[in-house]
């Protein structure tokens, strides 16, 4: 069968093929009629765009490499929909890869994107250190800006919230809830996410006096398991401080469970707060206090980033570091007034 040209679908619009390219390039400015028309015709007599002849016209592809940690992980999940959302926007193709939390894999998802010449690559590392070296490689062969997540020590773009400034409204809470003692349940300390959310867990805590005891800082995954399995660790050893600060939703949501399942109640005995504010968040019982992320704009300014860089004549000036400002989100699991724990 015939490939449709373009000039074809010139001829049944009635418009030139300048005009054509224009819509269906999505550049340059054209009347909404125009466009309707122009799409209309495309589509009846079943025109495609030959992306190979206009990537070797162009010099691009209209394609954007994403790696994230884990897709499983819901926060990254709804992550990957706003960049797709934000580029389409701009008429660019989002190749996503999963990392698998491997910076092994990672490197590996790196380069294979590169080898298929996208444009540029946004990525959230999975490794604070071992993550830096394909980042950096990466980052000298095209475009690319760091997001959520960061590497150290490389010269890329990077765009997420603040994390510091997350977790001082998180403990401030907390404290005006009741809580004297708390402890706090994470990630190993691999990545920049639990690195920063605990060095504002623990630097706000002390300026408020609240105790966190050496054995109460429990560090394993990003899971619902972890959650639970780090509440019952507390408990066999000793008992639940007055608040639990969770680095993710998931540790929150599965510390939730735990506390539930071994008779705690919260937040009337013990208060429970999360991270990221994930869909389920909201529906679980109690519903979950938790920081929330401007997805979208983290998107939109990771975008704005990458096009940036990857424009032949801008001039490049230092690289960005935009921390977004986060907002605590307080729902059921923890107290808005003060009160003294109530302890069984």
């Amino acid at each position: 069968m015939q490939r449709v040209t373009i000039a074809q679908v010139a001829e049944r619009a009635g418009v030139s093929t300048a005009t054509v390219s224009r819509v269906l390039s999505r550049r340059g400015q054209v009347s909404a009629a125009v466009e309707r028309k122009v799409r209309r015709a495309a589509d009846d007599l079943g025109y495609q765009v030959n992306v190979i002849a206009r990537a070797l016209r162009n010099s691009r592809t209209d394609t954007v490499g994403m790696v994230v940690p884990s897709i499983t992980n819901p926060f990254f999940t709804s992550l990957v929909e706003s960049v797709e959302h934000a580029l389409g926007k701009e008429g660019k193709e989002l190749f996503l890869c999963d990392a698998r939390s491997d910076p092994r894999i990672e490197a590996r998802r790196l380069a294979s994107l590169a080898a298929r010449n996208v444009d540029g690559i946004i990525v959230s590392p999975s490794h604070g250190v071992d993550s830096r070296p394909a980042v950096q490689q990466t980052a000298d062969r095209l475009p690319l800006v760091q997001l959520d997540r960061f590497v150290d020590g490389t010269t890329t773009d990077w765009v997420g919230v603040d994390d510091v400034a997350a977790m001082r409204q998180v403990v401030d809470h907390l404290h005006d809830g009741g809580a004297r003692s708390a402890a706090f349940i994470g990630s190993l300390m691999t990545h920049s996410s639990t690195e920063q959310r605990f060095a504002g867990f623990r630097r706000r805590a002390e300026e408020l006096n609240i105790e966190v005891k050496p054995d109460q800082v429990l560090l394993g995954d990003y899971s619902v398991e972890w959650g639970e399995a780090a509440v019952a660790r507390l408990i066999a050893e000793g008992g639940l401080p007055d608040a639990l600060v969770c680095a993710d939703d998931l540790i929150a949501l599965g510390a939730t469970r735990s506390c539930r399942a071994h008779g705690f109640a919260v937040p009337q005995q013990v208060q429970v707060t999360g991270y990221d504010d994930i869909e389920f968040s909201r529906l679980t019982e109690p519903a979950l206090t938790t920081v929330h992320q401007p997805r979208d704009r983290i998107a939109a300014e990771a975008v704005r980033l990458l096009a940036a860089a990857g424009a032949k004549d801008a001039e490049r000036g230092p690289h960005a570091h935009i921390s977004l400002v986060p907002a605590l989100v307080v729902r059921d699991s923890t107290r808005a007034t003060q009160a003294p724990p109530d302890r069984i």
